[in-house]
């Protein structure tokens, strides 16, 4: 059955905010809920149950199963060691996974990841890529490669809505007792402490990706017990801080801080700073001089990212992959019914759960899978704005459940005209619940929440929104739950079995573009020297 536009907006975004929205239900914008695989995906599986067996076997060096990130880093790198005969197979109409992008006739826009987190030295592989994106403008002295200024996040690049004004940067400042501010110092300095521990390698323990990181030997115990409860240990009680690391668990990992792996959770803010040894041995109560990496991103997000690893790449879309095995050989759906391929060598650059019904009897690992939410609200000009810090790339409602929106435009300068809002809704809940919470809901339901949670920042929104268009990632994300992300069992999934390489994000149990980038340039170098 499904929910009125009243009750989906009291579901999602609570009960005082659908009083609010009133008993009348305004007319909408056009618009529409964009396919993100599931109703593909179903309906595969549902035609190949009856499908005979495929007549044509087209036969290729090397098949590629999945065109998100993890799957276009495996052709790049495939291409750039010489291999050719590589083609990667799609179930959607369109390549990026999470990480596509669209374009509208006011600018290109993002529908999923939206920025990568500025290269250490040590990432020798992302800066590679960015020197031929033309994105890195030299290096400092010690090696760490310099961003292209037209790339590095424009100022301002956060702000949050608090007791109805903007508030620059995540962190609220205003009103901070003295302890909510030794909290913080405190919180830092001990970040700034883990972000500089080395193992007997040399290696940080806190990188990205996983891959590169050292062993965190004692440290690993982290990953048996929530984020929240490293909090208590070292009582850092303060609101302020508390809903800092909730969102930051919400934005990378679309949990909460209670349900994270402390590990995970200190991870987040660890790895994205610049730190030395010597940073180590930081007094705890120091006043921190923290360093982090500045933000990567473009209008469309990390699509410009996937649009430079297809290029040249052979992408077929509409193929719904239904067996893999050892041998090479797979089964699919095609646009033109069943047909077969017969690989050297084949990637499965899928989820681990797809892969795991594409390859059975391979070992299994728990694992935990987060929907999301995400529209794009097309402006014809930009709503009024509250007062307090002015417009920002990244713009949060701090008492929402939502994370906000991003802006477009804001990485062209462009403060005033038409726009395009991205907001995401991640939910935090258990994954089958969440899918259960919406399901039935439609356009009408989903632009209404959209509408109603960004008419807390500005009220006349509704009359500035030409269009809306919504998408629904039900499996969005593997989450890094306690116990999932360091398990022993999840590395033994990494190994080639027969002829079928494995890539993706949930290999590492973090869904970013490093882990995604880093598995594809793993397998694809398994390949290439299997082939050589």
């Amino acid at each position: 059955m499904t929910p009125s536009r009243r009750d989906f907006v009291a579901m999602l975004l609570g009960a005082p905010l659908a009083a609010a929205c009133g008993s009348a239900t305004p007319a909408l914008p056009p618009g529409i809920v964009v396919e993100t695989g599931r109703e593909a995906g179903h309906r595969a599986v549902r035609d190949l149950a009856t499908a005979p067996m495929p007549a044509i076997v087209r036969s290729h060096r090397v098949v590629i199963v999945g065109a998100g990130v993890a799957g276009l880093a495996a052709a790049w790198e495939l291409q750039h060691r010489g291999v050719s005969d590589i083609v990667v197979l799609e179930l959607d109409a369109v390549a990026g996974g999470t990480a596509r992008g669209a374009t509208g006739a006011v600018t290109p826009y993002p529908w999923g990841a939206h920025y990568i987190v500025a290269p250490t030295k040590e990432q020798t592989d992302l800066i590679t890529l960015l020197r031929e994106m033309q994105a890195i403008e030299g290096e400092t002295p010690d090696g760490t490669p310099i961003v292209s200024e037209e790339l590095r996040c424009r100022e301002l690049e956060e702000r949050v809505l608090a007791h109805g004004r903007w508030y620059e940067g995540l962190y609220l400042s205003a009103g901070a007792t003295i302890d909510d501010q030794r909290q913080y110092q405190a919180f830092q300095a001990e970040v700034l402490r883990l972000s500089a521990l080395r193992d007997g390698s040399g290696r940080r323990i806190f990188a990205l990706p996983r891959s590169s990181a050292g062993a965190p030997g004692d440290l690993a115990a982290l990953d048996t017990i929530t984020f929240a409860t490293w909090l208590d240990q070292h009582r850092f009680t303060s609101e302020r801080l508390r809903w800092l690391c909730d969102y930051a668990c919400r934005d990378d990992y679309g949990l909460l801080a209670a349900d994270t792996s402390a590990f995970a959770g200190l991870l987040y803010f660890a790895a994205r700073q610049h730190a030395s040894p010597a940073d180590a041995l930081a007094p705890a109560m120091k006043s921190p001089a923290i360093d982090y990496q500045s933000v990567i991103t473009w209008p469309e997000g990390n699509a410009a990212l996937v649009r430079h690893l297809a290029r040249g790449v052979t992408v077929h879309t509409g193929y719904a992959v239904a067996q893999a095995r050892p041998d090479g050989s797979l089964v699919a759906l095609g646009p033109d019914g069943p047909i077969g391929f017969h690989a050297e060598r084949v990637i499965l650059a899928v989820p681990g759960f797809v892969a795991d019904h594409l390859v059975p009897g391979r070992a299994r690992v728990p694992a935990d899978y987060g929907a999301w939410a995400v529209a794009n609200l097309h402006l014809r000009g930009r709503p009024r704005e509250r007062r307090g810090a002015p417009p920002a790339w990244d713009s949060v409602i701090r008492d929402s459940p939502s994370l906000g929106y991003v802006s477009a435009t804001h990485q062209r300068g462009r403060d005033r005209g038409p726009t395009v809002f991205t907001w995401f809704y991640p939910f935090t809940d258990d994954g089958p619940a969440a899918r259960r919470k919406v399901d039935g809901a439609g356009y009408a339901e989903w632009a209404e929440v959209a509408l109603a949670d960004l008419s807390r920042a500005h009220e006349d929104i509704r009359s500035q929104v030409e269009r809306i268009e919504v998408a629904f990632w039900g499996h969005g994300m593997i989450r890094p739950r306690p116990g999932m992300m360091l398990a022993p069992a999840r590395a033994a999934r990494h190994a080639p079995l027969g002829k079928l390489h494995f890539a993706h994000t949930d290999l590492s149990g973090l869904a970013l573009f490093e882990e995604a980038f880093d598995h594809g340039l793993r397998a694809a170098r398994e390949v290439a020297a299997a082939l050589a």
